[in-house]
């Protein structure tokens, strides 16, 4: 049985006064999720805006892929499989 989706993602990222903000939406078609993620420079540190844009998306991306994986976890336990730790096999899926 062939299951294709399209998911898009869009990564937004905000700077001002040293500080890098990102934003990371996913459209499923069905939901949005955000994520978000900052980055802090040092005030003795060398302006480096790349460096910023990374930290920020880096978090950002990684705050919307743990709330996949919370729903995710939450789905597997609302069709009767054990809940356990992400690292423990349920119903054929590695959390």
């Amino acid at each position: 049985m062939s299951h294709t989706l399209e998911w898009k993602t869009r990564l937004y990222l905000f700077e001002e006064d040293g500080t890098t903000k990102a934003r990371a939406t996913l459209d499923t078609g069905t939901t949005t999720l955000t994520g978000h993620g900052a980055a802090h420079r040092n005030p003795a540190d060398t302006d480096v805006p790349e460096i910023g844009d990374e930290l920020a998306a880096g978090r950002a991306l990684r705050d919307l892929g743990s709330q996949l994986l919370d729903i995710a976890e939450r789905d597997v336990e609302s069709v009767g499989a054990r809940s356990g730790e992400r690292t423990d096999p349920v119903l054929g899926w590695s959390l």
